[in-house]
């Protein structure tokens, strides 16, 4: 058996540490969580989000007002391939989306595509430098029971995903993470 290498465990590290911050990136959209949103991003990032392309600051402002006045999303990620290279990463990684907005709460959208991104480490930490969005499909459907309560869509399975602090999954944090770390 060879032995550990410590290059082979750095590279396992900062595998795991980005796929992590790919997985905050998809909590933050789907929760409309401003500040977790930005942690996945440098400061100087840039974004080809669809229609928007300019910095990553401009697409969290656009972004988070629309997420926050409502509807429902869920993003999933997988299939992500990083290559690194020293502090830089190319990463790949598959996404599937289901969104309905606020201004139409009954048209259903469902996006599958990737990101290409560039990851940077700076100062021991890896975050999106460069995000391209590559939408491989997208398909729109009227779903009148959407605009529906919740209620009368959900039924018993409660409780629902909601955007923001109400969302179930921050009373976790809370908890966990005690009182002082909030």
């Amino acid at each position: 058996m060879e032995p550990i290498c410590q290059a082979d465990v750095q590279a396992l590290l900062d595998r795991e540490a980005i796929r992590d911050c790919l997985f905050h990136y998809c909590r933050g959209i789907d929760r409309a969580d401003e500040a977790l949103l930005r942690s996945t991003y440098w400061d100087d990032a840039q974004d080809c989000h669809g229609a928007y392309r300019g910095s990553a600051d401009g697409f969290i402002a656009q972004a988070i007002p629309r997420l926050r006045r409502g509807g429902r999303g869920v993003h999933q990620v997988s299939n992500i391939l990083i290559e690194l290279h020293g502090s830089v990463a190319a990463v790949e990684s598959s996404f599937l989306a289901l969104q309905v907005g606020a201004a139409q709460p009954r048209l259903e959208t469902f996006l599958a595509g990737r990101y290409v991104d560039r990851f940077e480490k700076r100062a021991g930490e890896w975050r999106v430098a460069d995000r391209t969005v590559v939408y491989d499909w997208i398909e729109e459907r009227e779903r009148p029971e959407l605009a529906d309560d919740d209620a009368a869509l959900f039924g018993a399975r409660q409780p629902t995903g909601q955007r923001g602090a109400a969302d179930p999954v921050y009373a976790l944090l809370r908890q966990v993470r005690g009182p002082l770390r909030g």
